[in-house]
C-alpha cells in the first residue's frame, strides 16, 4: 500500500519561507515521478511542481519559478519543496502526488497515489 505523508506546512508572513516534506513509503516500483499540487478554497487543484526518478529532470509551475525548488532523497524516500518568497496568493492546501512513468508532470490526472495535504497560509 502506498502512503504518503506531507508535512512542513505553517503560516508566514509574505516574504517568508517553508519547507514541505513528503515521507513516501510502500511503492511496488523504485523511485517514481513526483509532483506537488496545490487546492486553494473555491479552485481548482494547480500543479506547483515535478521531479523526476533521479532527481535532475524538474518542472516548475510559471507562478512559482524562481521561488520554489523541488528535490527528493531517494535513499531515504523524501520529497522536498523549498518554498521562499512566498505570497498570499500561494495560501492553499499542499498535497505530494506519485506516478510510475514520467509524461503529463503537471496533470493531477495522472497521478495515482496521493497524500493528504499540509496547509500554507500567507498572509500580507
Amino acid at each position: 500500500l502506498v502512503q504518503l505523508v506531507e508535512s512542513g506546512g505553517g503560516s508566514v508572513q509574505d516574504g517568508g519561507s517553508l519547507r514541505l516534506s513528503c515521507a513516501a513509503s510502500g511503492f511496488p516500483y523504485s523511485n517514481p515521478w513526483m509532483g506537488w499540487f496545490r487546492q486553494a478554497p473555491g479552485k481548482e487543484r494547480e500543479a506547483v511542481a515535478a521531479i523526476g526518478p533521479s532527481g535532475v529532470d524538474t518542472y516548475y509551475a510559471d507562478s512559482v519559478k524562481g521561488r520554489f525548488t523541488i528535490s527528493r532523497d531517494n535513499d531515504k524516500k523524501i520529497f522536498h519543496l523549498q518554498m521562499n518568497n512566498l505570497k498570499p496568493e500561494d495560501t492553499a492546501m499542499y498535497y505530494c502526488a506519485t506516478k510510475e512513468t514520467g509524461g503529463r508532470l503537471l496533470d493531477s490526472l495522472a497521478y495515482d497515489a496521493w497524500g493528504r495535504g499540509t496547509q500554507v497560509t500567507v498572509s500580507s
